[in-house]
């Protein structure tokens, strides 16, 4: 999760959906919600046949997912659990971002991994100013991160050193998403494009059967210019998301320094790559890739691609000429628009 009241910082909010009105089609009506939400906004538009006024149920249900995994929260049960807190007990929201963690964590051999926090934060990235790093630091901190030392056994973090934390970075706002799909559905309601923070889920088509719009930045050069869609795709019941390098990074005497940190090695990637796109068919999993692929770089992510043809993905890279490079899988190539 990202934003000012999240402890969570490693995605850039890259995707912006262009949420033109819909044509209305026989007693479907256009309803479209904002607010703010988990330090960002959130942006929903639905079609429905009903005047109820869904804006208090959504934002109740924000606030609950904020009980569950926000770190700014010192009662979630996420921060009690990372306090230790023996009659802290994981609820549904925890135990579904934990679970997708370490499926993705496994799968990506790491490259995702919900115990880097204190690097994130050593680095200058989280929650604490920046700490003078060297590599005995590094070494040190490193002894807490990995995703094999936690697991959940009956709602409870078990922990091989108390000092781990578990920070849902790159992986739960994605999450709510789908959560709020889910309130939808059971609504009755079926098509939608639900946003938040970058985080995007197409459910259905508009009541004149077009497919929601969906917009790519070009990466900016710096991180206060002006953003600019680089390309636009169609979606129909897939989620997708954006992570990126070039809006959240710090230079010091000389070096650009990402925010992406590879659990690896303790230290922020240093490859081209500078963001990477991702569509799935939920949105807690794109969250989680478009981290993984920032982690691993252009050429380990094709690689990885090739056996998960469940995931598609677009690539911007730093041709270090002052340009970009570009790369997309087969699949991604059938949603973008031809306008």
């Amino acid at each position: 999760m990202k934003g000012l009241h999240w402890g969570f910082v490693l995605s850039i909010v890259l995707v912006l959906p262009l949420l033109t009105g819909c044509t209305i089609k026989k007693d479907l009506k256009i309803f479209k919600m904002t607010g703010a939400a988990q330090g960002t906004y959130y942006a929903i538009t639905y079609c429905s046949d009903n005047n109820e006024n869904l804006q208090p149920a959504v934002d109740s249900l924000l606030k609950q997912f904020d009980l569950s995994v926000s770190e700014y929260l010192p009662n979630s049960v996420i921060s009690r659990l990372n306090n230790n807190d023996t009659t802290a007990t994981a609820d549904q929201i925890f135990e579904k971002v934990f679970k997708k963690s370490m499926e993705v964590s496994t799968a990506s051999n790491g490259a995702f991994d919900a115990t880097v926090g204190p690097l994130v934060d050593a680095w200058g990235f989280g929650f604490s100013k920046k700490a003078k790093v060297n590599q005995a630091m590094v070494d040190s901190l490193l002894t807490l991160v990995g995703y094999q030392k936690v697991r959940l056994l009956g709602g409870k973090l078990l922990k091989t050193d108390l000092r781990i934390r578990i920070d849902f970075d790159g992986i739960a706002q994605g999450y709510t998403c789908d959560w709020l799909a889910q309130f939808f559905e059971k609504k009755g309601i079926h098509n939608y494009l639900i946003d938040v923070g970058g985080e995007v889920l197409g459910k259905g088509v508009k009541p004149d059967g077009q497919l929601w719009s969906v917009a790519i930045e070009m990466p900016a050069k710096n991180a206060g210019d002006e953003r600019q869609i680089k390309t636009i795709l169609l979606l129909k019941d897939k989620a997708i998301t954006t992570a990126g390098s070039y809006r959240k990074y710090y230079e010091e005497n000389g070096i650009r320094y990402s925010h992406t940190i590879d659990p690896s090695n303790g230290y922020p990637v240093k490859h081209s790559l500078l963001s990477v796109t991702v569509v799935a068919d939920d949105c807690i999993t794109a969250d989680a890739y478009d981290t993984v692929f920032m982690v691993m770089g252009l050429e380990k992510s094709k690689a990885f691609l090739v056996n998960h043809p469940e995931l598609q993905a677009y690539f911007i890279s730093d041709d270090q000429h002052g340009g970009f490079t570009i790369f997309y899988t087969p699949g991604f190539e059938k949603l973008l628009s031809e306008n």
